[in-house]
């Protein structure tokens, strides 16, 4: 897998540091030299701090890094990282960070994107004390997880990105306080991936799971990005026999030809009793 993209060179466009966990693991794994791009304000296409919006959904910016790389580049494979936060998709109550990279190759028209997601560290909070904020900020991870300070509301435009040490924060604390209609000020997590390490890590994981599928390949047309698309219910409990929730098999589809394959575990294989909603309703 390493010996098709070995030697090549790999566009990468980014501002925030994303570089130094995506090159080492894709120069390792591949051969190849990833290629830091600049010449480009990639905050133009969205910022966590919402004074720009992000217009589309998170694949649709992830491709226009990528080719936006490519082009200030000249070179026709290039990679892009692009992050979303939201509920987590369990309890609904944390933060979630899906973090997905893609790798898009002009020369073998192809197109593969890893993902991975975890609990964010940050957090959000209108203090009215130096007390509230110092509190906050060191319970969220300061000064590793760097903070953003807003003057008085949520949707105000004039804040301070940034802010890495606690001279600075207090500081800035207390110049927004005094600016400040209410007395209130409201702070947030930078979720800027330098500015989080937390985040920065879930981006190394997604470029691990990138990597993972460009060494999976396809047994029909030998491209990569072969991978798992769907998970088929129905596994049997052991108690019963009855169907579960638990998958009994999967769908691999190629990215580039049409071949799929569906495989299906051992008929040994059951699910424990838990799972059943005829044994444990």
């Amino acid at each position: 897998m390493s010996s098709r993209f070995k030697g090549q060179k790999i566009a990468f466009l980014t501002q925030h540091g994303k570089e130094t966990v995506l090159k080492p693991a894709m120069d390792s794994a591949l051969g190849c030299d990833v290629q830091h791009v600049s010449g480009f304000d990639t905050d133009l296409l969205g910022t966590f701090t919402r004074d720009i919006d992000r217009a589309g959904s998170q694949t649709n910016a992830l491709r226009k890094k990528a080719r936006k790389g490519m082009e200030l580049s000249g070179l026709s494979i290039g990679v892009a990282s692009e992050g979303s936060f939201g509920p987590d998709p369990f309890t609904g109550m944390l933060t979630w960070n899906v973090e997905q990279v893609i790798l898009i190759d002009d020369e073998r028209g192809l197109e593969v994107t890893g993902s991975a997601q975890m609990v964010a560290r940050c957090g959000e909070l209108l203090a009215e004390t130096w007390e509230q904020a110092s509190a906050f900020a060191l319970a969220h991870g300061f000064p590793s997880h760097q903070m953003v300070i807003r003057s008085q509301k949520k949707n105000v435009c004039t804040f301070y990105k940034g802010i890495y040490d606690w001279t600075t924060l207090e500081t800035r604390f207390k110049e927004a306080h005094k600016a400040s209609a209410d007395g209130k000020v409201w702070m947030e997590s930078d979720l800027r991936a330098f500015a989080n390490p937390t985040r920065m890590e879930n981006i190394r994981r997604a470029t691990v799971d990138l990597l993972k599928r460009l060494k999976s390949e396809c047994p029909t047309c030998s491209m990569p990005g072969f991978w798992r698309t769907q998970n088929l219910p129905g596994l049997p409990c052991r108690g019963c026999g009855a169907p579960t929730h638990l998958p009994r098999g999967e769908v691999w589809k190629c990215v580039w030809c049409t071949h799929s394959d569906t495989t299906f575990k051992p008929s040994t294989d059951t699910a424990e009793p838990k799972f059943c909603q005829v044994c444990n309703p």
